[in-house]
């Protein structure tokens, strides 16, 4: 999937994720979602754009998938 598609679809993501959280609880949402229901090879992939520093995170994506980057670091 093109970069800038997974970008976009976890910003959608975020944007929901966002209604009536604090920025905190939104990522940590986001970073359940994305961890939940995204295959592998997506949040691989996703997690290679954002740390190359490519694409337009929004401030809650961005929250979101560093939450995920550092578990992912964590883990091995």
């Amino acid at each position: 999937m093109k970069p800038e598609v997974l970008v976009q679809k976890a910003n959608e993501i975020s944007a929901a994720c966002a209604a009536g959280r604090d920025p905190a609880q939104a990522a940590s949402a986001v970073a359940a979602h994305l961890k939940q229901s995204w295959e592998p090879r997506m949040r691989r992939e996703l997690l290679a754009c954002w740390r190359a520093g490519q694409g337009e995170f929004a401030p809650v994506t961005h929250a979101g998938v560093a939450l995920l980057a550092a578990e992912s670091d964590a883990a091995g």
